[in-house]
Formats: C-alpha cells, sequence, structure tokens
C-alpha cells in the first residue's frame, strides 16, 4: 500500500532534461518531510541525492557573524538548510565572540560533516573598527561587523555570500553562488531591494530614516566581490560615509544595513541588485508577497522581523513549516559525503575510520564496542547560561545526564540545588526544540542563569551514560563538582555545605571523594526531610530506604549507614567491590570510562579508578541525597531480559579490570580480587 504523503510529495520532483540542468526538490517537499515517518523523510533525502546531477567540486565561501548563545543556536538551522541541499564544499568563516566560537566550535566538530571547513575570527579584535558607531539595532555592536569583512577575511579569498543567522535556505546555495558571474563593470555588491517602506520615510509622522537609494537594500543576504572592494579602499569609503551621516543622523537604527544603503546612494554603481526571491523579507508590513507567483518559486527566506515566526503573511504558514522542518531535522542526516567531490583530508575522521575498521563485525559485543567510538553531535550551552565562581575557591557544580523522559525533574532540582549545574541531555533534533519550549515555558528555569543545558543527539542503540557525564564535566567551571544523577534530589541546603567542606576537609591539597549518603523512595509525593533527624525518622517509618537496599545492597554498603546514623564527623571507608556512591570531588579527576553505555558497571568503574589513583573515599555526616521512584529505564529492561547484553557487559568489566592492572600494576589486583569474590 502506497503512502499518500509519498506519493504527493514525488509528484512534486523535477526529472533533469539534460545534464546541465541542476535539479533539486521543491521547498513543498521539504515542508512535507516534518509530516511524514522517518521512513519516507530519508527516502525523500536519498532521492534528491540521486537526482542532482554531478557539479564541480568548487568551494563556496559563507561568512556569517555569530555572537551569544541565542544566536549560536539559530545559526545551526540555517546551516541545516544549507547543507540539505548543496551539492558543493563548503567553507563557512564565522566571526564569533568567545561563547559562540565554544559552542559552534564544539558542534562542527562533533558533526564531522565531509566537505565542510570551519574558520573562526574573533569579534572581540573587531569591535575597536565599528564601536565609535552608536547602534539602536537589537544586534548590538555585531551588527556592524560585516562592514569590516574585507580586512577580517583572508587577503586571498576573493568573493564570499554574507548571510544573516535568522536565514532558511529553500534551494542550493550554490544557484546564488553563480550570480556572482552575472555581475558587471565595478559592481561589487549583490543585494536584494528592501521590501518594507523604512528607507522611503513615510512609516510615522517625523521619521527620519538613513539615506537610501529608493527603497534601499535589505543585508541579511549579501554577495561581496572582496578583492575588488579591498581594490575601491571600502574600509575608507564606508568610514568617510559613516562619519558624515552620523554628524546630522547620530546613530545607526538598521546597524550595517544603513551604512551599506548610504555608501550605496552615494555609489550607485556598486550594487548589483538580486532577484528579491534570494531574500524574501518576512517583517510585518513588507512586499515580499510580490516576490514570488508560487511558494515554490522561493529561494532564501528571511526572519527579519524581531517576531520571527510570529509575523503576519499570507503565507506565514508555508514558511513556519519550512523553518521548522530544518530546526527538528536529524542532522546526522547532513553527513553524506558528495558525489565527484573528493572531501579534503580529515585526520580526525581518518582516525575514526581506521579504529572502527579494527573491530570484529563477528563478535557478539561489537556494537558495545562501537558505541564507545560512536562521535555524537554535541552542542554546549544550548540556553543562555551566565555564571562566575565564586572568589573563594569553594565553588562546586551539580553535574547530571538526562534524556527526554526525565524533564520533570529539572524543575525540583533547581529548587533543591542554588548552585550552578551542568546537564548532559540526551535528545533527537525534534525533541531539543520541545526541551526549548518547555524550558523557556518554566519559570524556574527561567529564573536561572547558572544552569548549562548541553545537548548530545542521539545515535546509535545504546544510551551513551558515560560520555553525557564526561561532556557535562568538561563544562564544570568551577573547582569542584557533585556526580549525581537526575532522579536525585540533594537536601535543601546541600550546595552550602559541601562548600565549607572543602575548607574544613582541605580539598584543595589532599584527594578526597566526599561520599554523599543515598537514600530512596517509593512514594511519588514525599514530604522532603528538611533535617537528618527527620530523614531517620521516615527511615524508621519506612517511608525511605537507604538506596537500593532491597536489589543492590552492595553499591552503598561501603557508606555504613550504621555508622553515619550517629555521626557528626566526616569518616573515611574504604573502597570495595561494586562501591558506586554518589561524590564531590575535584574538577581535576578522571572522567568516566565510554565503554560502559546503558545500564551496568557505569559508575563502580568510575569509583574504581579513583580507588585506583589513592582518592580517599571520606563520608559526610549531615549530607543526604533522595532517589526519586521512576518508571525502569529502557536499558535496565534490556539487561534484565537478553542474556548477551549481560555477556557482553560481563566481558566489558573484565576488560576493564586487565586495563586497570596494566596501568596501576600491583596495586590494581585487588579489584580483580574483588571482582572474583562477588
Amino acid at each position: 500500500m502506497s503512502h499518500p504523503c509519498l506519493v504527493e510529495d514525488l509528484s512534486m520532483v523535477s526529472l533533469p532534461l539534460s545534464p546541465s540542468i541542476m535539479v533539486s526538490l521543491s521547498p513543498s517537499i521539504m515542508v512535507s518531510l516534518c509530516l511524514c515517518p522517518p521512513f519516507y523523510s530519508s527516502l525523500l533525502l536519498s532521492l534528491s541525492l540521486f537526482l542532482l546531477p554531478l557539479a564541480p567540486s568548487q568551494t563556496i565561501h559563507v561568512a556569517i557573524v555569530c555572537a551569544g548563545y541565542n544566536a549560536s543556536r539559530d545559526v545551526v538551522t540555517l546551516v541545516k538548510s544549507v547543507l540539505f541541499h548543496r551539492r558543493n564544499p563548503l567553507h563557512f568563516h564565522i566571526i564569533t565572540d568567545s561563547t559562540a566560537q565554544h559552542i559552534l566550535a564544539s558542534l562542527f566538530q562533533t558533526w564531522m560533516v565531509p566537505a565542510v571547513r570551519v574558520d573562526f575570527y574573533d569579534a572581540d579584535e573587531l569591535k575597536s573598527e565599528v564601536s565609535w558607531i552608536p547602534n539602536k539595532h537589537y544586534s548590538g555592536i555585531y551588527g556592524l561587523m560585516k562592514l569590516v569583512l574585507t580586512k577580517t577575511l583572508p587577503p586571498d579569498l576573493q568573493k564570499v555570500i554574507v548571510l544573516d543567522t535568522d536565514i532558511t535556505f529553500a534551494t542550493d546555495i550554490a544557484e546564488l553562488w553563480a550570480v556572482f558571474h552575472k555581475f558587471r563593470g565595478q559592481q561589487v555588491l549583490g543585494l536584494v531591494e528592501n521590501q518594507s517602506d523604512w528607507y522611503l520615510g513615510n512609516l510615522w509622522k517625523n521619521h527620519r530614516p538613513w539615506p537610501a537609494l529608493e527603497r534601499g537594500f535589505n543585508t541579511g543576504v549579501i554577495l561581496l566581490l572582496l578583492d575588488r572592494l579591498r581594490k575601491l579602499r571600502w574600509e575608507q569609503m564606508w568610514r568617510l560615509t559613516a562619519e558624515r551621516e552620523l554628524m546630522s543622523m547620530l546613530s545607526t537604527s538598521l546597524a550595517d544595513q544603513d551604512i551599506f544603503n548610504a555608501v550605496i546612494k552615494q555609489n550607485p554603481f556598486l550594487v548589483h541588485q538580486l532577484p528579491c526571491f534570494w531574500n524574501v523579507q518576512l517583517s510585518d508590513h513588507t512586499r515580499s508577497e510580490k516576490c514570488y507567483k508560487d511558494v515554490s518559486d522561493l529561494k532564501v527566506i528571511h526572519w527579519n522581523s524581531p517576531k520571527k515566526l510570529r509575523v503576519k503573511n499570507k503565507h506565514v504558514e508555508f514558511f513556519r513549516n519550512l523553518y521548522l522542518t530544518f530546526l527538528e531535522y536529524d542532522g546526522n542526516l547532513l553527513r553524506r559525503e558528495l558525489f565527484g567531490c573528493p572531501s579534503e583530508t580529515d585526520h580526525n575522521s581518518e582516525n575514526l575510520q581506521k579504529t572502527l575498521s579494527e573491530l570484529d563485525e563477528d563478535d557478539p559485543c561489537y556494537e558495545f564496542r562501537r558505541e564507545r567510538f560512536t562521535v555524537h553531535r554535541t552542542h554546549l550551552y544550548f540556553l543562555h547560561y551566565e555564571y562566575e565562581p565564586t572568589s573563594d575557591h569553594t565553588d562546586v557544580t551539580l553535574v547530571a545526564q538526562l534524556s527526554m523522559d526525565r524533564l520533570q525533574m529539572l524543575e525540583a532540582i533547581c529548587k533543591h540545588w542554588e548552585g550552578p549545574i551542568s546537564l548532559a541531555l540526551y535528545l533527537s533534533d525534534a525533541e531539543a526544540q520541545q526541551f526549548l519550549r518547555y524550558a523557556q515555558g518554566s519559570e524556574v528555569l527561567m529564573a536561572r542563569g547558572n544552569v548549562g543545558y548541553h545537548i548530545v543527539y542521539k545515535e546509535g542503540q545504546f544510551y551513551p551514560v558515560n560520555l553525557l557525564r564526561n561532556v557535562a564535566m568538561r563544562q564544570v567551571n568551577t573547582p569542584y563538582m557533585f556526580l549525581s544523577d537526575i532522579d536525585f534530589l540533594p537536601m535543601y541546603g546541600l550546595y552550602e555545605y559541601l562548600r565549607k567542606s572543602v575548607v574544613q576537609l582541605d580539598m584543595a591539597n589532599s584527594k578526597k571523594a566526599l561520599v554523599v549518603p543515598a537514600f530512596e523512595t517509593l512514594r511519588y509525593r514525599l514530604s522532603y526531610p528538611k533535617s537528618k533527624a527527620e530523614l531517620l525518622s521516615q527511615l524508621d517509618m519506612g517511608t525511605l530506604f537507604t538506596f537500593r537496599y532491597h536489589v543492590w545492597t552492595k553499591g552503598h554498603a561501603p557508606t555504613n549507614f550504621a555508622k553515619w546514623r550517629t555521626a557528626t564527623t566526616p569518616y573515611r571507608v574504604q573502597w570495595e567491590g561494586d562501591f558506586e556512591p554518589y561524590v564531590m570531588v575535584r574538577r581535576d579527576s578522571p572522567e568516566y570510562d565510554r565503554r560502559f553505555v546503558g545500564f551496568g558497571w557505569n559508575k563502580v568503574a568510575h569509583i574504581m579508578e579513583l580507588d585506583a589513583q589513592e582518592y580517599e573515599f571520606v563520608v559526610l555526616p549531615n549530607a543526604y541525597m533522595i532517589h526519586m521512584p521512576h518508571a525502569p529505564s529502557f536499558d535496565i529492561t534490556k539487561f534484565r531480559s537478553n542474556k548477551q547484553y549481560r555477556v557482553c557487559l560481563k566481558t566489558l568489566k573484565e576488560e576493564f579490570q586487565q586495563n586497570m592492572s596494566r596501568r596501576y600494576g600491583f596495586a590494581a589486583l585487588k579489584y580483580m580480587t574483588a571482582e572474583n569474590n562477588s
């Protein structure tokens, strides 16, 4: 039985008439991708690749100015739309602040898209070039940096397409690159006419815009002939124009766009006017609907209104669906080689492929071993983050990881822990957007600027629990970290208590792991104990239990709960087999071992590593945390029901212990002995 969605979509695919004709999917197909089952989405993507003829392997250069957390998130949707349609190698030149560079460097490094190169340019070094220009636009100083691209980009780069972060492509960017061949004479700027009445000066009484040629031009999409601009002394040209106009205008309203237009007003020969479908501007009261007879004619959509997706337009639902398609599109599908275009040598990719090729695919535990080397696309700081550690060097960050089914724990943890938090979330692209809406709708989460949310995108069949922990740990910027799990609520005041313990136990000058005793409740509604005495009372009444007492006593037995009941001072405990407490350690402590995925031994191995490195385990007498009930995870269900899963876990444990013996020698023999006795 055929799927109606698929039949409808295939009818919109144009077949090539000759090898010279470029073929692509219509934007309508793109919208339908979000409406079709995953199988059809993948089929459509594959079909688009086979329909496209081979193209020359000319690299297309794209420049983007991107600063801050929100813009870093927006630029991903732009990049996805470009990657989906492209047939050529791409070289992105991204002018960033330190925040965006940290986020995007990690993202592209882990995305590993073939035939894509990314270079970053420090926006802070450019601020002095434009900081003298007063600017009222919400983009701030970064909205002026396109003016200095001739000076910023490599001197041997001849031409570049410049894009705003709120752009969505509905066609192959090579079509826009080809427009450079249409430049004539002294034309050095390719621009689309501004589609609002802004530069006509009739929007309101006393409205006085910067000078512009008729309606002016929009700078959301620019074609720059850099070599010619340099010969025309562009730097001097725009500076003199800006200085002259600022004497009467006092400030810019639309950032670089005002200055570009003032220059063009004086030098109209510089501009090559692009057809307006190359920059359909979706702000209120624009003439954007005159740019196309049918939505399938669209090339580039520009969400240049502060209202973004809420803008007024007759076809806004179509535009919104197109944007949302890319927003939620699985970025892993874009990791595809280009036909007829050999990629530049990527040593990281080569090493990865070499490592994977050495694995035995007939090994029953092959999938477990492969997961250890899987590179998961990672978007750090998905939401705004603003936190400076305390100056007394005692600050501590709570570290945890979660998937979509644990989102409900976030608000509760934020209420219990006022300090900084670093969270790794294992999500699909669509789930990441659901999380974003959830977080932005939560007063509790939005009130906290000190929570770092790091998205690790789904890939493979296992939950990469230790990779997630490592991602969250690497983003800790405090001297200490409390290694927790998302299902635990720390006691009220634990943050301050741990900071005091740092001083009391001289953590800065010793290798200690401070153990926070773990308890659990089977009740979904719990009157959370506000003191140790209250907790002991609930323990005696059977409302609380020591964690995993009924199913895995060994995991926390060395904490010595009997001693903890009456303890008033910290006490040291010895490592024992299968010990897996929740601890606070210094930030430089070892990471988790990635070979352990899903359920089983992921924390045990880490605690063993701490012991091998001679950390002391010290139990805090007035600290506690409580595990809240939840449905069994998919991985624990697999562990319980799948014998091969358990066999592979046992194999991985043995290999880990052998590695420990090689690394730590005679001191590691006790781990082998403990396992044999367990």
